[in-house]
């Protein structure tokens, strides 16, 4: 938890990291798999109904800032 507030405040971001070390979310989000250290790296777009309205399962490093920005701009979710 230390390490996301810490990345958090150094990229002054508007938004909550979540720490998951037990998995438990990462377990509900299905992104556990067997045989894999780590949870996938998705990234869930969720509504202000709380519904998940896009599951992106290729997120790419150098391109993922500009790919979600056009799908929040296509789901039509306004900028804060």
């Amino acid at each position: 938890m230390e390490d996301n507030t810490a990345f958090a405040k150094k990229l002054e971001l508007d938004y909550a990291i979540l720490s998951d070390p037990g998995k438990k979310v990462a377990e509900a989000y299905g992104v556990v798999h067997e045989g894999r250290k780590v949870p996938e790296r998705w990234t869930f777009i969720i509504g202000d109904d709380a519904k998940i309205k896009h599951v992106d399962k290729k997120v790419k490093a150098g391109s993922h800032g500009e790919d979600l920005v056009a799908k929040l701009t296509e789901l039509k979710i306004p900028k804060k």
